[in-house]
Protein backbone atom coordinates (compact mmCIF):
# COMPACT_ATOMS: atom_id res chain seq x y z
CA UNK A 1 0.00 0.00 0.00
CA UNK A 2 1.32 3.43 -0.96
CA UNK A 3 2.28 5.51 2.13
CA UNK A 4 0.10 8.54 2.82
CA UNK A 5 1.25 12.09 2.28
CA UNK A 6 1.08 13.62 5.76
CA UNK A 7 0.93 17.26 6.84
CA UNK A 8 1.75 18.00 10.47
CA UNK A 9 0.21 21.33 11.52
CA UNK A 10 1.85 23.07 14.50
CA UNK A 11 0.25 26.32 15.79
CA UNK A 12 2.87 28.64 17.32
CA UNK A 13 2.32 31.61 19.62
CA UNK A 14 5.36 33.20 21.31
CA UNK A 15 7.36 29.96 21.10
CA UNK A 16 10.87 31.36 20.51
CA UNK A 17 12.20 29.62 23.62
CA UNK A 18 11.31 26.15 22.43
CA UNK A 19 10.73 26.26 18.66
CA UNK A 20 14.25 25.33 17.52
CA UNK A 21 14.31 22.41 19.92
CA UNK A 22 10.87 21.25 18.76
CA UNK A 23 11.97 21.51 15.13
CA UNK A 24 15.03 19.34 15.70
CA UNK A 25 12.90 16.63 17.33
CA UNK A 26 10.11 16.79 14.75
CA UNK A 27 12.37 16.84 11.69
CA UNK A 28 14.41 13.88 12.97
CA UNK A 29 11.26 11.91 13.79
CA UNK A 30 9.66 12.81 10.44
CA UNK A 31 12.66 11.62 8.45
CA UNK A 32 12.75 8.45 10.51
CA UNK A 33 9.14 7.49 9.70
CA UNK A 34 9.76 8.47 6.07
CA UNK A 35 12.69 6.06 5.98
CA UNK A 36 10.49 3.34 7.46
CA UNK A 37 7.91 3.87 4.73
CA UNK A 38 5.12 4.98 7.09
CA UNK A 39 4.59 8.27 5.23
CA UNK A 40 5.59 9.49 1.78
CA UNK A 41 8.82 11.41 1.28
CA UNK A 42 6.96 14.54 0.20
CA UNK A 43 5.18 14.90 3.55
CA UNK A 44 5.59 18.27 5.27
CA UNK A 45 5.48 20.10 8.60
CA UNK A 46 3.49 23.36 8.67
CA UNK A 47 4.40 25.90 11.36
CA UNK A 48 1.62 28.50 11.78
CA UNK A 49 2.62 31.76 13.46
CA UNK A 50 -0.47 33.05 15.27
CA UNK A 51 0.51 36.70 15.63
CA UNK A 52 3.44 36.09 17.97
CA UNK A 53 5.01 39.15 19.60
CA UNK A 54 8.47 37.58 19.94
CA UNK A 55 10.86 36.17 17.32
CA UNK A 56 8.76 33.11 16.50
CA UNK A 57 8.19 34.11 12.86
CA UNK A 58 11.88 34.94 12.34
CA UNK A 59 12.77 31.45 13.53
CA UNK A 60 10.15 29.90 11.25
CA UNK A 61 11.56 31.78 8.24
CA UNK A 62 15.07 30.61 9.11
CA UNK A 63 13.88 27.01 9.37
CA UNK A 64 12.10 27.28 6.02
CA UNK A 65 15.25 28.67 4.40
CA UNK A 66 17.41 25.73 5.50
CA UNK A 67 14.87 22.88 5.30
CA UNK A 68 12.25 22.38 2.58
CA UNK A 69 10.46 19.97 4.92
CA UNK A 70 9.01 23.04 6.67
CA UNK A 71 6.13 25.23 5.45
CA UNK A 72 5.71 28.57 7.24
CA UNK A 73 2.32 30.29 7.52
CA UNK A 74 2.10 33.74 9.07
CA UNK A 75 -1.26 35.11 10.23
CA UNK A 76 -1.78 38.87 10.13
CA UNK A 77 -2.47 38.98 13.88
CA UNK A 78 -3.36 36.72 16.77
CA UNK A 79 -6.60 34.89 15.91
CA UNK A 80 -6.42 32.18 18.58
CA UNK A 81 -5.31 28.57 18.79
CA UNK A 82 -8.29 27.01 17.01
CA UNK A 83 -8.16 29.46 14.11
CA UNK A 84 -4.41 28.94 13.71
CA UNK A 85 -4.99 25.19 13.41
CA UNK A 86 -7.68 25.74 10.77
CA UNK A 87 -5.42 28.11 8.83
CA UNK A 88 -2.75 25.42 8.46
CA UNK A 89 -5.29 22.72 7.62
CA UNK A 90 -7.54 24.57 5.17
CA UNK A 91 -4.66 26.09 3.26
CA UNK A 92 -3.46 22.60 2.27
CA UNK A 93 -6.64 20.53 2.26
CA UNK A 94 -6.16 19.34 -1.33
CA UNK A 95 -2.41 18.71 -1.10
CA UNK A 96 -2.15 15.89 1.45
CA UNK A 97 -3.83 12.59 2.28
CA UNK A 98 -4.02 13.05 6.04
CA UNK A 99 -3.34 15.73 8.63
CA UNK A 100 -2.13 15.72 12.24
CA UNK A 101 -2.29 18.69 14.62
CA UNK A 102 0.05 19.03 17.61
CA UNK A 103 1.13 21.90 19.87
CA UNK A 104 4.60 23.39 19.49
CA UNK A 105 5.73 22.50 23.02
CA UNK A 106 5.59 18.77 22.09
CA UNK A 107 4.12 17.82 25.46
CA UNK A 108 1.95 15.50 23.39
CA UNK A 109 4.21 12.51 22.72
CA UNK A 110 5.18 12.52 19.02
CA UNK A 111 5.73 8.76 19.15
CA UNK A 112 1.93 8.43 19.22
CA UNK A 113 1.98 9.70 15.61
CA UNK A 114 3.23 6.28 14.49
CA UNK A 115 0.16 4.63 16.01
CA UNK A 116 -2.11 7.22 14.38
CA UNK A 117 -0.62 6.55 10.94
CA UNK A 118 -0.99 2.80 11.39
CA UNK A 119 -4.64 3.11 12.45
CA UNK A 120 -5.29 5.41 9.49
CA UNK A 121 -3.78 2.77 7.19
CA UNK A 122 -6.18 0.26 8.74
CA UNK A 123 -9.15 2.42 7.76
CA UNK A 124 -9.72 4.92 10.58
CA UNK A 125 -10.65 8.34 9.20
CA UNK A 126 -10.07 10.13 12.54
CA UNK A 127 -7.56 9.04 15.19
CA UNK A 128 -7.71 10.82 18.54
CA UNK A 129 -4.68 11.20 20.78
CA UNK A 130 -5.96 10.44 24.28
CA UNK A 131 -4.02 11.01 27.49
CA UNK A 132 -3.75 7.80 29.46
CA UNK A 133 -2.21 9.35 32.54
CA UNK A 134 -2.53 12.80 34.17
CA UNK A 135 -0.11 12.15 37.03
CA UNK A 136 2.19 14.92 35.73
CA UNK A 137 -0.56 17.50 36.33
CA UNK A 138 -1.22 19.19 39.64
CA UNK A 139 -4.25 17.99 41.59
CA UNK A 140 -6.13 21.17 40.73
CA UNK A 141 -5.45 20.98 37.00
CA UNK A 142 -6.19 17.26 36.85
CA UNK A 143 -9.50 17.54 38.73
CA UNK A 144 -10.71 20.60 36.79
CA UNK A 145 -9.75 19.11 33.41
CA UNK A 146 -11.49 15.81 34.11
CA UNK A 147 -14.46 17.69 35.53
CA UNK A 148 -14.67 19.74 32.32
CA UNK A 149 -14.91 16.63 30.14
CA UNK A 150 -17.55 15.10 32.41
CA UNK A 151 -19.65 18.27 32.40
CA UNK A 152 -19.41 18.55 28.61
CA UNK A 153 -20.51 14.94 28.19
CA UNK A 154 -23.41 15.46 30.62
CA UNK A 155 -24.54 18.41 28.50
CA UNK A 156 -24.58 16.24 25.38
CA UNK A 157 -21.41 17.64 23.77
CA UNK A 158 -19.65 14.76 21.92
CA UNK A 159 -16.16 15.31 23.33
CA UNK A 160 -13.59 12.53 23.64
CA UNK A 161 -12.51 12.13 27.28
CA UNK A 162 -8.95 13.39 27.92
CA UNK A 163 -8.48 14.39 24.26
CA UNK A 164 -7.22 17.87 23.37
CA UNK A 165 -6.21 18.88 19.82
CA UNK A 166 -3.73 16.10 19.09
CA UNK A 167 -5.46 14.13 16.34
CA UNK A 168 -5.19 12.72 12.84
CA UNK A 169 -7.82 13.49 10.20
CA UNK A 170 -8.21 12.08 6.74
CA UNK A 171 -8.55 14.52 3.82
CA UNK A 172 -12.24 13.60 3.46
CA UNK A 173 -12.87 14.51 7.09
CA UNK A 174 -11.10 17.83 6.66
CA UNK A 175 -13.18 18.60 3.59
CA UNK A 176 -16.34 18.05 5.65
CA UNK A 177 -14.89 20.09 8.52
CA UNK A 178 -14.68 23.01 6.10
CA UNK A 179 -18.50 23.06 6.00
CA UNK A 180 -18.61 24.12 9.65
CA UNK A 181 -18.44 27.88 9.27
CA UNK A 182 -18.90 29.09 12.84
CA UNK A 183 -16.48 31.71 14.13
CA UNK A 184 -16.57 30.38 17.70
CA UNK A 185 -14.91 27.13 16.70
CA UNK A 186 -14.40 24.38 19.29
CA UNK A 187 -12.66 21.58 17.41
CA UNK A 188 -12.82 19.10 20.27
CA UNK A 189 -16.59 19.12 19.87
CA UNK A 190 -16.90 19.71 16.12
CA UNK A 191 -14.65 16.87 14.89
CA UNK A 192 -16.64 14.10 16.65
CA UNK A 193 -19.83 15.56 15.13
CA UNK A 194 -18.55 14.83 11.61
CA UNK A 195 -18.76 11.10 12.09
CA UNK A 196 -16.79 8.56 10.01
CA UNK A 197 -14.83 5.67 11.47
CA UNK A 198 -12.60 6.76 14.35
CA UNK A 199 -10.04 5.24 16.70
CA UNK A 200 -7.81 6.28 19.61
CA UNK A 201 -4.12 6.20 20.47
CA UNK A 202 -3.28 6.43 24.18
CA UNK A 203 -0.12 8.28 25.25
CA UNK A 204 1.40 9.91 28.32
CA UNK A 205 1.84 13.67 28.27
CA UNK A 206 5.40 14.93 28.71
CA UNK A 207 6.81 17.85 30.69
CA UNK A 208 7.29 21.17 28.92
CA UNK A 209 11.01 21.63 28.25
CA UNK A 210 11.16 25.42 27.88
CA UNK A 211 8.96 28.50 27.65
CA UNK A 212 5.67 29.09 29.41
CA UNK A 213 2.27 27.55 28.88
CA UNK A 214 -0.03 29.60 26.67
CA UNK A 215 -3.07 28.40 28.61
CA UNK A 216 -2.99 29.75 32.18
CA UNK A 217 -6.07 29.26 34.36
CA UNK A 218 -7.88 32.34 33.01
CA UNK A 219 -7.55 31.19 29.39
CA UNK A 220 -8.52 27.64 30.30
CA UNK A 221 -11.71 28.90 31.94
CA UNK A 222 -12.56 31.04 28.90
CA UNK A 223 -11.82 28.14 26.56
CA UNK A 224 -14.06 25.82 28.57
CA UNK A 225 -16.84 28.41 28.67
CA UNK A 226 -16.58 28.94 24.90
CA UNK A 227 -16.84 25.19 24.35
CA UNK A 228 -19.92 24.88 26.55
CA UNK A 229 -21.80 27.85 25.10
CA UNK A 230 -20.86 26.97 21.52
CA UNK A 231 -22.26 23.45 21.76
CA UNK A 232 -24.99 23.30 24.34
CA UNK A 233 -28.10 25.26 25.27
CA UNK A 234 -28.11 23.54 28.66
CA UNK A 235 -27.00 26.71 30.50
CA UNK A 236 -30.04 28.47 29.00
CA UNK A 237 -32.21 25.65 30.29
CA UNK A 238 -30.65 26.15 33.71
CA UNK A 239 -31.88 29.75 33.59
CA UNK A 240 -35.41 28.41 33.11
CA UNK A 241 -35.01 26.00 36.01
CA UNK A 242 -33.55 28.80 38.12
CA UNK A 243 -36.51 31.01 37.22
CA UNK A 244 -38.96 28.29 38.29
CA UNK A 245 -37.07 27.94 41.59
CA UNK A 246 -37.14 31.71 42.12
CA UNK A 247 -40.86 31.83 41.39
CA UNK A 248 -41.48 29.00 43.87
CA UNK A 249 -39.48 30.79 46.56
CA UNK A 250 -41.35 34.02 45.81
CA UNK A 251 -44.70 32.21 46.24
CA UNK A 252 -43.53 30.82 49.59
CA UNK A 253 -42.58 34.33 50.70
CA UNK A 254 -46.02 35.60 49.62
CA UNK A 255 -47.71 32.83 51.63
CA UNK A 256 -45.55 33.70 54.64
CA UNK A 257 -46.36 37.41 54.38
CA UNK A 258 -50.12 36.82 54.02
CA UNK A 259 -50.12 34.31 56.88
CA UNK A 260 -48.26 36.74 59.10
CA UNK A 261 -50.71 39.50 58.22
CA UNK A 262 -53.78 37.35 58.93
CA UNK A 263 -52.59 36.20 62.33
CA UNK A 264 -51.42 39.69 63.20
CA UNK A 265 -47.75 38.79 63.52
CA UNK A 266 -46.03 41.37 61.32
CA UNK A 267 -42.46 42.32 62.07
CA UNK A 268 -41.32 45.19 59.84
CA UNK A 269 -37.61 45.26 59.27
CA UNK A 270 -34.67 45.78 56.99
CA UNK A 271 -33.68 42.10 56.64
CA UNK A 272 -37.08 40.80 55.53
CA UNK A 273 -37.18 43.47 52.83
CA UNK A 274 -33.63 43.44 51.54
CA UNK A 275 -32.90 39.70 51.44
CA UNK A 276 -35.58 38.82 48.82
CA UNK A 277 -34.81 42.00 46.88
CA UNK A 278 -31.08 41.23 46.73
CA UNK A 279 -31.60 37.58 45.87
CA UNK A 280 -34.06 38.12 43.05
CA UNK A 281 -32.26 41.12 41.52
CA UNK A 282 -28.94 39.25 41.58
CA UNK A 283 -30.41 36.13 39.99
CA UNK A 284 -32.09 38.23 37.29
CA UNK A 285 -28.77 39.88 36.44
CA UNK A 286 -27.10 36.48 36.18
CA UNK A 287 -29.85 35.24 33.87
CA UNK A 288 -29.62 38.33 31.68
CA UNK A 289 -25.85 37.99 31.51
CA UNK A 290 -26.11 34.38 30.35
CA UNK A 291 -28.68 35.26 27.72
CA UNK A 292 -26.43 38.11 26.61
CA UNK A 293 -23.55 35.66 26.17
CA UNK A 294 -25.57 33.64 23.67
CA UNK A 295 -26.82 36.75 21.89
CA UNK A 296 -23.22 37.94 21.64
CA UNK A 297 -22.25 34.69 19.94
CA UNK A 298 -25.11 35.11 17.47
CA UNK A 299 -23.88 38.66 16.80
CA UNK A 300 -20.36 37.40 16.08
CA UNK A 301 -21.60 34.67 13.76
CA UNK A 302 -23.99 36.77 11.65
CA UNK A 303 -21.26 39.30 10.85
CA UNK A 304 -19.50 36.55 8.92
CA UNK A 305 -15.96 37.82 9.56
CA UNK A 306 -13.08 35.51 8.55
CA UNK A 307 -11.63 33.16 11.16
CA UNK A 308 -8.11 34.19 10.15
CA UNK A 309 -6.14 36.23 7.61
CA UNK A 310 -2.93 34.83 6.14
CA UNK A 311 -0.24 37.45 5.64
CA UNK A 312 2.53 35.28 4.22
CA UNK A 313 3.39 31.69 3.30
CA UNK A 314 6.95 30.38 2.94
CA UNK A 315 7.90 27.14 1.15
CA UNK A 316 4.35 26.64 -0.17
Amino acid sequence: MKPSRLLLVVPCYNEEAILNHSYSILSQYYRDIMGRGLISTDSKICLVNDGSRDKTWDIIEDLCAKDDLIIGVKLSRNFGHQSAIMAGLEQHVDDFDCFITIDADLQDDINAITGMIEKHAEGAMIVYGVRGDRSSDSWFKRSTAEGFYKVMQKMGVPVIFNHADFRLMDRRVLQELGNYKEINLFLRGVVPLIGFRSDKVVYNRLERIAGETKYPLSKMVLFAWNGITSFSTFPMRLVLYFGVLNFSLAMLIVVYILSSYLIGFTVPGWTSTMLPLTFFSGSNMMALGLIGEYIGKIYEEVKGRPRYIIEKIVNE
